[in-house]
């Protein structure tokens, strides 16, 4: 049998030299099966499991062969490279030793010695940057590290649990994925993919994963801090919302407020929350908290359309008419519906009146006052300000009151037009050329002389 597997081992050779490495696996373990003492077949297989990145196999193989021969230099050597590539420092330094004992003058672990050094320097460096929460420098030096030790499925997952923080979720979400094909019992791998979740708003199913994590670790510190986190946040979002609905605001406020102050990290939901807490914001009339709340939500993701929106509304009702219009035009970008475009050209259209005289207000009035308002209203202000009462004035207040009788005129004659009235209230523009021939005494002197001031004029002037 055991001429057959020697037989067998040579053609595996000869497959392996062709680089044919499953060919050479299938004739190695044929070797093996036949002639199951040789410590030289189980070497054997072990580099082609090695040239498979089967390292784990290759692992087993090469310990199993310096079971049978403690003093198969070149199995130790194999178990220091799988021992790196899986990211055993001390399974690496272990072998590394006992190759020096067996042949001081080695040098067929030199660069593997190396490596190891600079692996647990990166392991400090790796850990103190996770303790202070740089995740980014994490995933940095944990791709040097990956380097080293491709096949550390620690690794794999501490960087994966980073990116999750970053908000890098669809990366996490590959790298857990790709961990769980090669061990489905992983707990780290599901607290992963229990993260993902999190962080994109899938609370229920975070929390059925950080509780499967428990089940395989129930020590899993980190999955039981997260679940709490998750139950915590699910019932306050859900609170909140129900508070909001029943119009209790200033309660949801607080429980808003208060979820907020959970996980600074969570992006998504916290937009959420501000968006929600901005809302309730406009129905207790707390319009600039509502705006301060519209741009943090805008500052965690710029395309939040809703938050967008809301913050418009709330310009407009603030009359900020030219950031309310900035904000309509943004979203329209975002996203181009005719109800967008009607609010943008409403914004356009209040930004415009707002930069007109308002002549309702020049004349003390109401927008809704009677023919008889406005004329009552335009014989006391024009004998306010009219030149003849400010004559021993300074030059000064002789020009302002100037500017004003002569505003006070042009609103009347605009409001008592019913004509340019009409187009005034509607918002259209007065022609520049009617407004530029005005001349303000002639209007108070017809005004006082047809009936405006009627017969006993000279009696109004305590007006």
């Amino acid at each position: 049998a055991c001429s057959i597997a020697e037989e067998k081992k040579k053609l595996g050779n000869d497959q392996y030299k062709a680089q044919n490495y499953p060919s050479a696996l299938k004739l190695y373990s044929d070797a093996i099966s036949l002639c199951p003492d040789s410590a030289a077949y189980y070497g054997n297989r072990a580099a082609c499991y090695m040239m498979l990145l089967n390292y784990n196999s290759a692992l087993t193989d090469a310990r199993h062969a310096i079971r049978l021969d403690p003093s198969f230099e070149k199995a130790y050597v194999r178990v220091a490279k799988c021992c790196l590539a899986l990211g055993d420092i001390i399974g690496t330094e272990q072998a590394v030793k006992t190759v020096a004992e067996l042949d001081p003058q080695s040098t067929a672990l030199s660069s593997e010695q190396q490596a190891v050094q600079k692996l647990r320097q990166l392991e400090t460096t790796i850990q103190s940057n996770y303790d202070s929460q740089a995740y980014r420098n994490v995933v940095f030096y944990l791709d040097s590290a990956l380097k080293l030790a491709p096949a550390c499925l620690r690794y794999r997952l501490l960087k994966a649990e980073c990116l999750a923080y970053l908000g890098r979720c669809d990366e996490a979400l590959d790298l857990a994925v790709g961990v769980m094909k090669l061990d489905s019992n992983s707990a780290d791998a599901i607290y992963v993919r229990g993260l993902c979740l999190y962080y994109t708003d899938n609370l229920e199913k975070g929390i059925l994963h950080f509780e499967r994590a428990l089940q395989l670790d129930p020590d899993h510190h980190k999955s039981k801090k997260m679940r709490s986190k998750c139950k915590q946040l699910k019932e306050m979002k859900e609170n909140g919302n129900m508070l909001f609905k029943s119009g209790r605001y200033r309660e949801a406020h607080v429980v808003y407020t208060d979820a907020l102050k959970i996980d600074e990290h969570n992006k998504d939901i916290n937009s959420k929350l501000l968006y929600n807490r901005a809302l309730v914001n406009t129905r207790i009339s707390a319009l600039r908290e509502a705006v301060a709340d519209c741009n943090r939500v805008l500052e965690l993701n710029a395309q939040y359309l809703k938050a967008l929106l809301l913050r418009a509304r709330c310009h407009n009702d603030l009359e900020k008419f030219e950031e309310a219009v900035a904000d309509y035009e943004t979203a329209l970008q975002l996203e181009k519906t005719p109800e967008i475009k009607r609010l943008l050209r409403d914004a356009k259209f209040a930004l415009k009146k707002s930069k007109r005289k308002d002549y309702y207000k020049i004349l003390g009035i109401a927008r809704n006052a009677t023919e008889d308002e406005i004329k009552k209203a335009y014989r006391k202000k024009a004998l306010v300000h009219h030149p003849d009462r400010h004559a021993g004035s300074s030059l000064e207040v002789r020009q302002d009151e100037e500017i004003k009788f002569k505003e006070v005129g042009e609103a009347y004659a605009i409001l008592s037009d019913a004509r340019k009235k009409q187009r005034y209230d509607s918002g259209q523009d007065i022609e520049e050329q009617e407004q530029a021939d005005f001349d303000p005494n002639q209007m108070f002197r017809s005004f006082f002389q047809f009936g405006g001031g009627g017969r006993n004029a000279s009696f109004n002037f305590e007006y």
